[in-house]
């Protein structure tokens, strides 16, 4: 059996552009991480005054946390929904608004849940040294924070043309 000469090829070819990575740097992650709190906020805030009242937000009245539906509101959900956007979408609402997305550092690809939980995690050891973990994006050559590096991911900027990176140098 011969093969055509002229048939289209088989295998995808790699975009040339894609071919480098933009690394997203500490100021674009810092303004994607102010759209997350203010959605976060405009999302909690009236659900928590239309359970606990105008006295949730005297922190002289209120413990550290004011019952199950403030915890669940203010710790866990937000919690859950930037995994979920990870896994699903890539990124959170403020990344994707930014045109970032939290992939794979090695592969490009889209997060495991084991590498979702283990980032979300790892921002607490980031935040703990005065946020130098969050202040290393602005220092490292990939802009990754010591939760981006604990979870073996980068966030980078989206590509007009892809869904995701195609294609990663492999330096560094």
């Amino acid at each position: 059996m011969t093969t055509n000469r002229y048939a289209p090829p088989s295998s995808e070819v790699a975009d040339p552009a894609a071919t480098q990575l933009e690394y997203a740097g500490f100021w674009i992650r810092t303004g994607a991480a102010l759209i997350d709190a203010v959605l976060i906020v405009a999302i909690t805030y009236p659900i928590l005054y239309a359970l606990y009242g105008a006295d949730y937000f005297d922190d002289e009245k209120k413990g550290f946390i004011a019952g199950p539906a403030d915890f669940l509101l203010t710790y866990v959900a937000p919690a859950i929904a930037s995994i979920v956007f990870w896994l699903s979408k890539q990124g959170t609402p403020g990344k994707l608004a930014l045109s970032l997305r939290v992939v794979d550092a090695r592969s490009g690809d889209t997060l495991s849940v084991g590498q979702s939980i283990g980032r979300y995690l790892a921002y607490f050891v980031s935040m703990i040294p005065l946020g130098l973990g969050i202040i290393w994006v602005g220092i490292d050559a990939r802009k990754q924070g010591w939760h981006d590096k604990l979870a073996k991911t980068v966030v980078v900027r989206a590509k007009a043309s892809t869904t995701r990176p195609v294609v990663f140098n492999r330096k560094g």
